[in-house]
């Protein structure tokens, strides 16, 4: 049996289904406009437009960075990786050991509000939560390192649900084979759960110390490292797989090299994911040179998966609009559904992981991490990725899953349409001033950067880029959030959401594709080009303008 279309299986789930799935998108997008009004407050605060004093500076960039980068993003992705199980296995799909997934989310949420409270009522240890930075034991920093270990119990309690929604209509004897998506889920929910017990290695030691329980952990930082890999690339394996799923809703094309070369593409997640962490310990003092030069090299396969799926995407679009009479060699853009939030959110979310790839693989090289890694190059370049292209892609989908399972039309589907672009704006400001400032030593975590009035004023010209940025996103976010709030809560009437689709007409002959491998070349240049100006830039500095050593 082929599954449904991804509106139509999330209309036929069964009310409890519903019901679980609406509380947890619910939650992520609390998390969300949680992480969304502390993010913007760090930002002004940094671009000097508010006063803050520095605990609750620092406040704001916890909560930011914890509730962005675990919250949202993980709640977000156990309730995309439930209904990818459940609607696109099998016609008739539904969520299996249901009861766990709500135990799963309870624990999730208790965590969420765990870590809420450790913050506001203590010392904030930003979002890695090193025990030396809380100095000592304490009720607060307990909370802290339990709201983290409440998380992976949950998110590893979702995803053994997931996985058996995926895997029970094949045992079941209702599926011969898995479709993509479904394989995919499987992979992306065993890496959960892969992160669930790295969490527990990393956290575990930290809580039973603030409960006075064991002392300072020795090897804290290297638990942190190997969590913090695993919790950064999983949401893109998210992205690349709802980019899958988006590209079938908004224009009915499936991947033209085949099932089986898409689940080998999937599978290499698997393979290259776990072993490159070793670059995030290039700042670690006592880190062997060999270690070192294979980090090095290991990180260079980080984006194999994710620039194949590119590919295959971009070839696959392409492919199937020169077919039905494109011209050009940007013709076929021009024929998708661009007035589709879910498409424009896509199309940007490409764009921006094209600039945050491009970046991060200057970070990532030995030579330039311990010079970069404690400047504002990391958050300058890092939205781009967690912003610009996997929020962008989860809330591009949301547009399709809220309005499905809640019954009710999309808000103002036209200008969700626009805010990607408004979003990629911001981020052109924010990042581009933060890139910049941390080529030229502006430091990463301190509130004020004046340094008594020694600091140059070309830095303080581009913390006000970053402010300007800043304000862009959060307007974005926010018209995003009151739009799918909307939608998801009793306010609004019921009905249907009809979002626009490519209709193709005409055959579809064989035809040859350039934008995908021009795409590679392009990147590739550019990934040269800023790496040899990080290289003049910073040998331009004084010592002490690269940053203090740390962890990212």
């Amino acid at each position: 049996m082929n599954p449904p279309r991804l509106t139509e299986g999330l209309k036929a789930l069964p009310a409890g289904d519903k019901l679980l799935l609406k509380l947890c998108f619910g939650a992520a997008l609390l998390a969300l406009a949680v992480g969304v009004v502390f993010g913007a407050a760090t930002a002004f605060a940094r671009a000097g437009f508010i006063e803050m004093i520095p605990l609750n500076g620092y406040r704001s960039m916890t909560l930011h960075g914890v509730n962005i980068f675990f919250y949202w993003l993980y709640f977000a992705q156990v309730g995309l990786l439930l209904v990818f199980g459940a609607v696109s296995t099998v016609k008739g799909g539904r969520i299996a050991w249901r009861a766990l997934a709500w135990a799963g989310l309870a624990l999730m949420f208790t965590g969420f509000l765990s870590s809420g409270y450790a913050v506001w009522s203590g010392l904030p240890l930003l979002y890695d939560a090193p025990p030396e930075l809380a100095g000592t034991p304490s009720p607060a920093v307990a909370a802290f390192y339990l709201g983290y270990l409440l998380l992976a119990a949950g998110l590893f309690c979702v995803a053994v649900a997931g996985v058996a929604t995926a895997l029970r209509p094949r045992f079941a004897g209702r599926i011969s084979t898995w479709p993509v998506v479904s394989f995919a889920s499987v992979a992306w929910a065993g890496l959960l759960m892969v992160s669930s017990v790295a969490a527990v290695y990393a956290f575990f030691p930290a809580a039973r110390w603030a409960l006075g329980l064991a002392p300072l952990p020795a090897e804290y930082s290297t638990g942190w490292h190997i969590l913090f890999h695993n919790m950064h690339y999983l949401p893109l394996m998210a992205t690349v797989l709802v980019w899958t799923v988006l590209m079938e809703t908004v224009s009915g094309v499936k991947s033209i090299f085949g099932a089986r070369f898409s689940k080998i593409v999937f599978a290499l997640y698997l393979i290259f994911v776990p072993p490159t962490s070793l670059y995030h310990m290039f700042l670690e003092p006592n880190l062997a040179e060999p270690v070192r030069v294979i980090g090095s090299l290991l990180s260079l396969f980080i984006s194999v998966p994710t620039v194949m799926v590119f590919l295959v995407i971009v070839a696959s679009l392409e492919a199937h609009a020169r077919a039905h009479g494109a011209r050009g060699l940007f013709g076929w853009i021009r024929m998708l559904p661009w007035g589709n939030p879910a498409m424009a959110a896509m199309g940007m979310a490409v764009v921006n992981l094209a600039l945050g790839g491009t970046f991060s693989f200057v970070l990532i090289q030995e030579k330039i991490a311990p010079l970069l890694s404690d400047t504002f190059f990391v958050p300058g370049y890092f939205h781009f990725l967690t912003l610009g292209t996997v929020t962008l892609t989860f809330l591009g989908i949301l547009c399709y899953i809220i309005p499905a399972i809640a019954g009710r039309p999309l808000w103002n589907p036209p200008l969700l349409a626009r805010l990607p672009y408004l979003v990629t704006a911001g981020l052109v400001f924010f990042g581009g001033a933060g890139i910049a400032a941390g080529y030229l030593g502006v430091p990463r975590r301190l509130l004020d950067i004046a340094y008594s009035g020694e600091a140059p004023m070309l830095w303080s010209t581009l913390m006000n880029g970053v402010g300007i940025g800043g304000a862009l996103m959060t307007l974005a976010l926010l018209v995003y959030l009151f739009a799918l709030f909307r939608t998801l809560l009793p306010v609004s009437p019921s009905g249907e959401s009809m979002l626009p689709a490519v209709h193709w007409k005409g055959t579809a002959p064989a035809v040859r594709v350039w934008i995908g491998p021009l795409s590679i070349l392009v990147l590739v240049g550019a990934m040269a080009l800023f790496t040899a100006l990080a290289f003049e830039m910073i040998q331009a500095l004084p010592f002490e303008a690269a940053g203090e050593p740390g962890g990212h």
